[in-house]
């Protein structure tokens, strides 16, 4: 009989437990339940120290400074490797970071966010700050600079110029044609052609304003000078013996010996070449001959102009005549005037060969000349 009765009690305290444990576990279901329901459980989280620094990166138009190639495009992109060199000299890891992402996908908006991450932490670093805002109003103020200064080079200012460039993209296959075969570098075909053309473009102002400018045209010359580079009817006849000349120091080899051969015993044939209005490819290919030949000759000699273009278009200019090779070749030739200013063959063409103008068209060549 004791023994039942201290079963059933244990039964009783057993599953009192279980009643309990089970009520605890529903009152906290519930009350979770409408704890959740009223938000009561919801973690109110804390506002960013930096917020307004995120909030004011936030405002900004990354997208406008991912536009093109242009002067501002370029001004920005300056700027941009102004800051990373900053930053590199307080955090190299950071600056080297953001520069191979920007290497990679070559998006300054993007590169300017990566930036602006790292500027975040440094808001409290004054030096940092100071010379941040100090490098800001540097290029503020170049901006607004170049937005209003016209070119440096004042005759790429003119009107005579931008016809220019836009005759010469007409010949763009006839001048590669004449480079090809000359391994004359085609910008600096170009830079001969320039002060030719400039030169005409200014002494002859009524056929310049009736005809050239109009249409958009080089300038053929047919009397002293001929064809669009200005190539002399004696210097024409030299060009043509010194391909063919083995002991002339002007002697290129015997793959050009026959690049000007004629068709015929007219003596007519030269001068028709080059005065062709139609066809520009033989007064390109004695300006390149010219140059390459000149070159040839100061090589020979020892000294290397291989690099100078403003020499090599001298010499073009002045004549094989005058082409003496020494250590100190000096700049100059006819003097041409624009706007009524003088300049000489020689810095006209050196001006255009590094200007960056119609780059493009005529890019840097690395190797030309053969090699």
């Amino acid at each position: 009989m004791l023994k039942k009765l201290q079963s059933n009690k244990t039964i009783r305290i057993t599953t009192t437990v279980i009643v309990i444990v089970f009520a605890l576990i529903g009152f906290v279901l519930t009350t979770s339940f409408f704890a959740i329901k009223l938000h009561l459980f919801n973690d109110p989280g804390a506002v960013d120290y930096n917020d307004r620094y995120f909030s004011k990166n936030a405002e900004k138009d990354y997208e406008l400074l991912q536009q093109d190639t242009s002067l501002a495009e370029v001004t920005k992109i300056a700027k941009f490797y102004h800051k990373l060199k900053l930053l590199n000299e307080y955090y190299p890891q950071n600056a080297t970071l953001i520069h191979n992402a920007f290497m990679q996908h070559h998006h300054i908006g993007t590169a300017e966010k990566m930036f602006d991450a790292v500027n975040i932490r440094l808001q409290d670093n004054t030096d940092f700050q100071h010379k941040i805002n100090k490098l800001s109003q540097i290029f503020d103020e170049q901006i607004k600079i170049d937005s209003v200064m016209p070119n440096i080079f004042e005759w790429m200012n003119i009107e005579e110029w931008q016809n220019f460039k836009i005759s010469v993209i007409k010949d763009i296959p006839l001048i590669d044609s004449a480079a090809k075969l000359t391994n004359v570098e085609p910008r600096l075909i170009v830079s001969v052609l320039l002060g030719e053309q400039m030169r005409l473009f200014n002494s002859k102002r009524e056929v310049y304003k009736k005809v050239i400018s109009p249409l958009k045209i080089l300038s053929v010359e047919s009397k002293f000078s001929l064809g669009v580079t200005g190539i002399k009817e004696e210097t024409a006849i030299k060009v043509e013996k010194f391909l063919k000349d083995s002991l002339s120091p002007y002697y290129l080899g015997y793959n050009y010996r026959d690049l000007l051969n004629f068709n015929s015993t007219d003596t007519k044939e030269r001068f028709n070449r080059l005065v062709d209005y139609r066809n520009h490819y033989y007064s390109y290919l004695y300006a390149a001959l010219i140059l390459r030949q000149v070159r040839e000759q100061w090589l020979k000699a020892g000294f290397d102009i291989s690099d100078r273009p403003e020499i090599l278009a001298t010499l073009y200019n002045v004549g094989f005549e005058y082409s003496k090779p020494g250590p100190t070749p000096r700049v100059g030739g006819s003097r041409i005037t624009i706007n009524d200013r003088s300049y000489t063959f020689g810095a006209l063409a050196y001006e255009f060969y590094y200007s960056g103008e119609m780059l493009k068209e005529f890019p840097f060549k690395t190797k030309y000349w053969g090699n």
